[in-house]
């Protein structure tokens, strides 16, 4: 290739098995010869610096060559020094469309060529980066075969790898696309071709015993091999060119002969077994299509996420309210306080001649009992055995402890939510909810609503920062929230329509608070002190607390423990995660509940 290069190396090399079992084929990137793409520093795409030359792409037999030049910027100067000085040996490349039938890559494009620092056990693998698009088999990648690189010297060029002229453009026949299907994909074509066969009448059956001399059922040979005879399905003969080059055009395989069956070019009589017949049988069924059943041909849909993902509300709040809450070892609390806040409780002047009075001062006590929170879940053992792809016990169990733990926080701050009635509930008593705390640990702060959202935000500001003359907690606390308020609050504006605060941090150093943690379950949230019912009362605006003023309490046997056990009666795994706590705030006036004023 002509021009004036600093190196060349192997993009990447054909035929070569990729750790994870992935074949890049010959011609994968046939598409590329010719062009030029970025020369980039290890697939660092996320700034122009990166980019720290150009590669031209040449389509060998046996890969892809880039021939490669350095920019004038510094990091092309640096990694011209570390090429020549031999401190970096490996190219790599980042391509996407690709296309994989089975095991093996047969298309994609190149979009750069990076320089890559050579692992310890060089060899070709693929990470997958990102799988898109309509299609099956579509996804990108970064390719990595481990080739090393050979310097260009100033006034020389690359010898070029001479290329015979039938590689110069090679299509693939059909037996070639064949052989790049996987053993169970092969036999599923074949069995659906040779149950095709069987309706082309007795004066094929002499062709048929050559190709078997041992008359038994099975396919001796690759039905594809001259593709110009086409496939005979009884009644007319489908020529594979025809599927093959539909293809091309359609994009996929599957497409082409959805195509053609509804275009009616492969409309003609097939006789098949029924469903669940597996040898000759008179009752059978006449289908008007060239194949019965195409998807078998094409490859397994390949899941983007093993395990699956959890579809849940935003827990984020959780650890930060449990990790900063005060734990205790014992379950039983009982907080005494001494209220010198009365009168009779201050010191006196004594004045010659009279009677000194003593103090008199409130003693306050409260007791908070545990209860048993628990969550049990279980699955066939078959089902437990039949997973492979993943460990679905440990994702059972994880799950399990994360509702758990969601559900302890919660009942902590704000309360479950459920019903006084529901035999289900995490009674008030047991764990103590911050936000419907009595006002001697829970101080209460109301938010006038306003015209609009941002005089309520305003309105919030404000309620909280005259609230803090109250606060007796400890430190500097946290704001919990909702996603609206906080969002409310930020778009406040000034007079001129500039915002009024660039940044929640601004944000808290208004609100006297340290943090602003958003909790999803409080949205729509609605307290009312009387009778704990959840469906009435006023909204939830927020609650400013530092955890470590809300203590929960667990015995030795009560901490968070999982239990499993196996019914052999019905085959089951069965799993049970559960802890035995109660939970309070244990330090007077040491939170703030901001709620909506009623009208």
């Amino acid at each position: 290739m002509a021009g004036k290069y600093d190196f060349v190396g192997y993009a990447t090399r054909n035929d070569l098995q990729c750790s994870d079992g992935r074949v890049i084929r010959r011609n994968a990137f046939k598409d590329c010869d010719g062009t030029r793409v970025p020369l980039v520093w290890n697939h660092q795409h996320n700034d122009v610096s990166n980019v720290i030359g150009y590669a031209d792409l040449q389509n060998v037999p046996d890969g892809v060559l880039a021939h490669c030049a350095f920019n004038s910027t510094q990091k092309g100067k640096d990694g011209k020094e570390c090429v020549e000085h031999g401190d970096v040996v490996s190219l790599s490349i980042y391509a996407n469309q690709l296309k994989q039938v089975g095991a093996d890559v047969l298309h994609g494009m190149i979009r750069e060529v990076s320089l890559v620092l050579a692992g310890a056990n060089p060899g070709a693998y693929i990470e997958e980066v990102l799988t898109h698009g309509d299609e099956d088999g579509l996804y990108s990648a970064e390719i990595y075969s481990g080739e090393p690189i050979e310097l260009c010297h100033a006034e020389e060029e690359k010898e070029e790898k001479p290329v015979a002229d039938n590689e110069k453009k090679s299509e693939k026949t059909i037996g070639e696309i064949i052989d790049t299907m996987n053993d169970e994909q092969k036999e599923a074509l074949y069995a659906l071709v040779g149950m095709a066969a069987e309706g082309a009448g007795a004066d094929e059956e002499d062709e048929e015993d050559e190709d078997d001399s041992e008359g038994g059922n099975n396919m001796k040979h690759n039905a594809f091999d001259d593709a110009s005879k086409g496939v005979y399905t009884g009644a007319a003969p489908v020529n594979m060119d025809l599927i093959h080059s539909a293809a091309k055009k359609a994009g996929s395989y599957r497409q082409a002969v959805n195509d053609m069956i509804e275009n009616g070019e492969l409309s003609h009589a097939m006789t098949v077994p029924m469903d669940g017949m597996t040898g000759p049988s008179s009752e059978t069924a006449n289908q008007t299509y060239g194949f019965r059943d195409p998807d078998m041909l094409f490859p397994e849909y390949k899941s983007l996420n093993t395990p699956p993902e959890w579809i849940k509300r935003d827990t984020g709040w959780v650890s930060v309210f449990l990790n900063g809450a005060h734990h205790l070892p014992f379950s039983r609390i009982k907080s005494q306080f001494a209220d010198l806040t009365g009168e009779q409780a201050r010191a006196r002047g004594y004045l010659k001649g009279h009677t000194k009075k003593e103090q008199v001062f409130s003693l306050l006590k409260r007791t908070t009992d545990p209860q048993t929170i628990y969550k049990k879940q279980k699955m066939d053992r078959d089902d437990t055995i039949d997973i492979v792809d993943f460990d679905v016990i440990a994702w059972i169990k994880g799950e399990m402890r994360g509702q758990l733990d969601e559900e302890i926080a919660r009942a902590g701050l704000i309360g479950d939510g459920r019903l006084a009635s529901d035999d289900d509930k995490i009674s008030e008593d047991h764990i103590r909810p911050i936000a419907t705390d009595v006002p001697l640990f829970t101080i209460r702060a109301t938010v006038d609503p306003g015209k609009n959202e941002q005089e309520m935000a305003k309105n919030f500001i404000v309620a909280a920062i005259k609230a803090r003359k109250d606060y007796k907690g400890s430190g500097n606390p946290i704001l919990f929230t909702t996603e609206d308020v906080l969002t409310a609050m930020l778009l406040i504006e000034d007079g001129i329509g500039h915002f009024l605060y660039a940044s929640e941090q601004e944000l808290c150093t208004r609100l006297r608070v340290s943090r602003i943690i958003t909790v999803e379950v409080m949205e729509g949230f609605h307290v009312d002190t009387t009778d704990f019912d959840q469906e009435t009362g006023v909204e939830l605006l927020g609650i400013i607390v530092n955890p470590t003023d809300y203590s929960y309490g667990a015995d030795k046997g009560g901490a968070v423990a999982l239990f499993d056990d196996f019914d052999i009666d019905v085959n089951q795994m069965k799993y049970l995660i559960e802890t035995r706590c109660s939970g309070a705030l244990t330090k007077p006036f040491s939170a703030i509940r901001l709620t909506k004023a009623t009208a």
